[in-house]
C-alpha cells in the first residue's frame, strides 16, 4: 500500500475510460491529483481522488478516501503484466456479474471496505477507529505498508536493545514476545524414500501462526496480536467450507494458503513457511521446483519413474503436480499449498480438480486415472483423506457419519480437517456423534474445541453448562468466546459465585469482541443474538436497526428482527420488517419463509402458501422449506400436492429426516408397505438411536 504518487501509480490515467456490463470508470490528472469519475453510493458518476495505490504486480487497485474515514477499493484494476502477457490494461474484478449501486458488492459498500477488509494485513500495526454512534473511521498505523513490526510486534525496546549493544542477556533481543521455536529439524533425505525420514514437534504459536494472522482466511477477534500467541487468540480461522474448499480439501475459493497448508504432511512433520520462504525478501530460498530438493531427492522424484512423464524441457516438476495454480482476482495465478499428491481418481468420484487435468485438459479424469493407476498401482496413498467424508457428509448420505467421526477421533488427523468433520457431523445427530463431539472438548488445538462448542447447541442449558462451562475459562480467547456465545441464555441467579464471575467475564469478552465489529452488520447480528439470548430485547433491536442501516439489504437482519418482533408479539411490525426485506432483496429466501410463516399465524393461509412457495422455489437446497411448505399444503385441503413438493424434495435431498418422515407418514397411511420400507430405512440410517424407526422397519420386513 502507497499513497498516490506519479513514482506509486502504475495505471493509465490519461483519460482513458473502463466499462463493464453497464458500469464505467473514466481516469485521468486533475494537476498533481489521480481522479476516476464512476457511479457512486447514488449510482450516479460523480468525480473521486485517488488516496492510495494497493499492490504492485499483477495488479494494482486503487482506494478512494471519503469525509467518514472509510477508504474504499474501487472495482476496476489496472493489469500491471506486460502487453506481452495480457496486461497494461485497465479490467473489472467481477468479471461476470453486473455490480449496481445497490448491490452489497459495490465498490462504495461494506465489502469493499478497506479499514475492515484489508488494512490489517496491508499496513503495520492498524487500529481501526470505528466510531459506532458516529458511524465513521479514525483508522491509525504505525507505518504504511508491512513492515517489521507487523511480523515481529512493537520494536521500540528492540531498537533500544541494538543501540545499547545488543546484549545476549536480554531476552527475545528486546522484544515483548517471539513466535514459539521448534527443536532444530533434520531434513537430511532418507536415499530409500528420497523424503526426510524424522519430523520435529511444532510448538503452539510458532512462525506459522504469525503468518497465519494474514495468510488464511479468517475473521478477527481482537487487534491484541503478539507473536508467539495462537492464531485463535485473536483470529477465527474459516474451516473447510464447501464455499471455500473443495470436498477434498483443495482451495476453491480465495483462502490465502494457511488452511491449505495446515492439511498438509509437510505441515505436521513440522515445516514452516520460512524453510521454503525468506521473509524479508519475500522471494523463495531456491529457484521453482529447487526449494523442494532442500529436503526431497530430484534423483528420486524428477524421473520418469515418479512422474510418468519423460525429463525435459515441458516436462511437469513438483510445483505443478503438487501444488496447482488456481486464478484469482482476474489475474493473480496462485499455488495450492497442501502439497498433496494428485488424484484424478477423486476427480471421477467427487467433482474435484485435479494437476493432471489442469495440463491435459482435452483428456477426461478417467483417463488421468487409469495412467496414475499404470504407474503407481490402483491403491492410491496420500495424507489428506478426508474428501470422501466430507463429500458424503455434504450430501447428507449417512454412511458419511462413521467416516466423519473417525476423522474427527484420530490425532493425526490434521486439526483443520478434525473439526471441519466437527462441524460437518451436525447433520447426522446420533449417541455416537454426540461421543465425538464432547470428546473434541478436550482436543489439544483451539479451533476443533470451539468447534466442538458451536456443535453443543440446542442441547438442555444443563448440559451444555456442564460439558462447556468450564471452556468459559479457556486460555484461548476464540474458545471462551464460543463458551459465552453457547451459554448466552444461561440464568446466572442459579450459578455458584465462583462460576458466576467467570460466565460475566466471558460474556463481557464476547460482546467486547462483537462491538469491535460494529461496523460489520453480522457483528451487529451476532451481537443482537447474544444480547437476546440473555434478556436484552431492547439492545438487540437496536443492533438489528444498526446493521440494518449499516446493510439495507442484509435479508438475514430482517428476518432476525421479525423474530425479534414474534417474540415480543409485535407481529405487524414483524410483517412490515420482512415485506420490507423482500422488497430490497427479492430473490433471498429467507424474507420469504419468514413472512408465510408470519402469515399462517395470521391465517392469512392463501397469502401464507404464496411465500412458502416462493421461499422453497428460490432456496431447492434447504429441506426444511419444502417440508413446511407441504406441511401447509396438507394443511389446507392440498395433500397431493404436498406429496408432490415432498417427492420432488426427495429427489434432491434423499436423506433428509422432515423429508423422509412427511412421506413415510404418507405411505403408513395409504397402506403402502412396498413404498414405506425403504423410506423407513433411509430414514432409521439417519436416526440410528431412533428404537420406533428401526421396530417399524423389522414390522415392514415382516421380521
Amino acid at each position: 500500500m502507497m499513497v498516490a504518487t506519479p513514482e506509486t501509480v502504475a495505471g493509465d490515467f490519461s483519460g482513458v475510460t473502463a466499462e463493464h456490463l453497464g458500469a464505467k470508470a473514466r481516469f485521468y490528472r486533475d494537476g498533481d491529483r489521480f481522479m476516476v469519475e464512476t457511479d457512486g453510493k447514488d449510482g450516479a458518476p460523480h468525480a473521486f481522488a485517488i488516496s492510495h495505490t494497493f499492490g504492485v504486480y499483477p495488479l494494482q487497485q486503487y482506494l478512494v478516501t471519503f469525509p467518514d474515514g472509510r477508504l474504499q477499493a474501487l472495482p476496476f484494476a489496472w493489469d500491471t503484466r506486460s502487453k506481452a502477457e495480457g496486461g497494461q490494461r485497465w479490467f473489472h474484478l467481477y468479471q461476470d456479474q453486473p455490480i449496481p449501486a445497490s448491490d452489497p458488492l459495490h465498490w462504495t459498500r461494506g465489502q469493499q471496505n478497506w479499514n475492515y477488509m484489508c488494512a490489517e494485513c496491508h499496513v503495520t500495526a492498524i487500529g481501526k477507529g470505528y466510531d459506532a454512534a458516529k458511524d465513521t473511521f479514525s483508522t491509525t498505523f504505525a507505518e504504511i505498508s508491512v513492515g517489521c513490526e507487523s511480523c515481529h510486534g512493537a520494536g521500540a525496546a528492540h531498537v533500544a536493545w541494538a543501540k545499547a549493544g545488543a546484549s545476549k542477556t536480554v531476552p527475545n533481543a528486546g522484544f515483548a514476545s517471539v513466535a514459539a521455536s521448534r527443536p532444530a529439524p533434520d531434513w537430511t533425505p532418507d536415499p530409500a524414500t528420497g523424503s526426510p525420514a524424522h519430523g520435529v514437534s511444532r510448538p503452539a504459536g510458532d512462525s506459522v501462526e504469525t503468518c497465519a494472522r494474514c495468510h488464511s482466511r479468517r475473521g478477527t477477534l481482537s487487534e491484541d496480536w503478539h507473536p508467539g500467541h495462537p492464531i485463535a487468540d485473536t483470529h477465527r480461522e474459516a474451516l473447510l467450507a464447501p464455499d471455500l474448499f473443495f470436498d477434498d480439501g483443495q482451495m476453491k475459493d480465495e483462502v490465502f494458503n494457511d488452511q491449505a497448508f495446515k492439511q498438509s504432511l509437510m505441515y505436521a512433520r513440522g515445516v514452516v513457511c520460512t524453510d521454503c520462504h525468506d521473509a524479508h525478501s519475500e522471494r523463495l530460498k531456491a529457484e521453482g521446483a529447487a526449494v523442494c530438493s532442500q529436503c526431497h531427492m530430484p534423483e528420486k522424484f524428477a524421473t520418469e519413474a515418479h512422474s510418468g512423464h519423460p525429463a525435459g524441457p515441458g516436462a511437469p516438476d513438483c510445483i505443478s503436480c503438487h501444488m496447482p495454480a488456481r486464478t484469482y482476482m482476474v489475474v493473480d495465478q496462485r499455488h495450492d499449498h497442501s502439497f498433496r499428491i494428485p488424484r484424478p481418481d477423486l476427480s471421477v468420484s467427487l467433482g474435484t480438480p485435479n494437476a493432471c487435468n489442469s495440463c491435459h485438459a482435452d483428456k477426461s479424469a478417467g483417463w488421468a486415472a487409469d495412467a496414475v493407476a499404470r504407474w503407481h498401482g490402483p491403491d492410491r496413498k496420500g495424507f489428506q483423506s478426508w474428501g470422501e467424508a466430507f463429500h458424503l457428509g455434504r450430501q447428507g448420505n449417512p454412511a458419511a457419519r462413521a467416516r466423519l467421526i473417525a476423522l474427527a477421533t484420530a490425532p493425526a488427523v490434521p486439526a483443520i480437517a478434525r473439526a471441519t468433520a466437527i462441524s460437518e457431523l451436525q447433520r447426522f445427530p446420533s449417541a455416537a456423534t454426540a461421543a465425538a463431539v464432547t470428546g473434541a472438548l478436550a482436543d489439544p488445538d483451539p479451533l476443533v474445541r470451539a468447534t466442538a462448542v458451536d456443535a453443543l447447541d440446542g442441547r438442555p442449558i444443563e448440559e451444555r453448562w456442564q460439558l462447556a462451562g468450564p471452556l468459559l475459562a479457556d486460555p484461548v480467547l476464540l474458545v471462551r468466546l464460543s463458551a459465552a456465545a453457547l451459554l448466552a441464555d444461561l440464568p446466572l441467579e442459579r450459578v455458584p459465585p465462583e462460576d458466576r464471575s467467570r460466565a460475566e467475564a466471558a460474556f463481557a469478552e464476547y460482546e467486547k469482541t462483537q462491538r469491535f465489529d460494529a461496523d460489520r452488520p453480522e457483528g451487529r447480528a451476532n451481537l443482537a443474538t447474544f444480547l437476546a439470548r440473555r434478556g436484552d430485547a431492547v439492545g438487540a433491536e437496536a443492533e438489528l436497526k444498526a446493521g440494518l442501516t449499516l446493510e439495507p439489504a442484509a435479508a438475514g437482519l430482517s428476518v432476525n428482527l421479525a423474530d425479534l418482533y414474534r417474540a415480543l408479539g409485535r407481529e405487524s411490525e414483524a410483517e412490515a420488517v420482512l415485506r420490507e426485506a423482500i422488497g430490497r432483496s427479492p430473490d433471498a429466501a429467507a424474507p420469504h419463509f419468514a413472512l408465510g410463516l408470519t402469515l399462517v399465524r395470521q391465517r392469512r393461509y392463501d397469502e401464507a402458501l404464496a411465500q412458502l412457495e416462493k421461499a422453497a422455489r428460490l432456496a431447492p437446497g434447504d429441506a426444511h422449506y419444502a417440508y413446511v411448505y407441504a406441511v401447509a399444503l396438507q394443511s389446507t385441503g392440498a395433500p397431493d400436492k404436498a406429496k408432490a413438493v415432498v417427492g420432488e424434495a426427495l429427489a434432491r435431498l434423499p436423506y433428509d429426516p422432515e423429508l423422509l418422515s412427511f412421506a413415510l407418514d404418507g405411505a403408513l397411511k395409504a397402506r403402502d408397505a412396498a413404498l414405506a420400507l425403504p423410506l423407513a430405512e433411509r430414514l432409521s440410517a439417519m436416526q440410528p438411536d431412533n428404537g420406533g424407526v428401526a421396530g417399524l422397519v423389522r414390522q415392514l420386513k415382516g421380521e
